[in-house]
This record gives C-alpha cells, structure tokens and sequence, in this order.
C-alpha cells in the first residue's frame, strides 16, 4: 500500500468518515471561507484513486468516490512504519516512550493490559 501525503491523508479521513461522496460534498465538509478550489480537490482525489485509494461511479459528469482501503488497514501501515522508522520496529518501546512522555497515564496502560488478557 502506498503512502499518502498529509493532503491526501486529510481528503482520505473525510472520505472514511463520509463514506461515498462527491468532491463538492468533501468541500462543503472542510469548509471554510471561502471553500478550497474544486479543481484542487479533485486533482487530490484523483491521485487517490490513481494510488488505489478509492473507486467512484459515475453519474454523468458528476463522480461519486468511495473508499477501496479500509481506514483500519493504512492505519495498520502507518503505525507499523512509525513503530519501525522511529522505535526500532518494538511496540514495547513505543509505549515506553508514550508513559515516558506522559501521553499514556498509568490507567490507560491498565486498560490496554486488560483488554490484551481478554483476547
């Protein structure tokens, strides 16, 4: 799976979350005034589904999009790459360094720990 740039990432989170949409709709939801230029989005959306990203039907000129790649599954990858550019691919440094830099409390460390013994 290929890499996303932080544009892409950002057009890609609310396509995850709108699930099928058009560009105008993924405008309308990052919003702002004024909204971003049509062509730029759909120039991103585009490199989306040249990357393999997403899908779209077609309804004469206007494209619905939907996403192919789950948002678990880049999730999975991303964390996968960070853990392994950053921690020495060990997951074990990885929450030391979150309890370390007091991102994850004593708790949830407890939480995590219990869910891990339930599955």
């Amino acid at each position: 799976m290929k890499r996303l740039t932080k544009a892409e990432e950002e057009i890609m989170q609310i396509i995850w979350r709108l699930g099928r949409c058009t560009v105008r709709e993924i405008r309308e939801d990052i919003g702002g005034d004024p909204l971003p230029p049509h062509s730029s989005i759909s120039t991103i959306v585009r490199l989306l589904e040249s990357k393999g990203f997403l899908s779209y039907k077609a309804y004469g000129r206007t494209h619905e999009y939907f996403p192919i790649v789950e948002q678990a599954a880049y999730s999975k990858q991303s964390l996968q790459k960070l853990v392994g550019d950053y921690f020495g691919g060990s997951m074990n440094r990885l929450v030391s360094f979150l309890v370390e830099e007091n991102d994850l409390s004593v708790k949830e460390l407890s939480a995590l720990l219990d869910k891990l013994e339930e599955e």
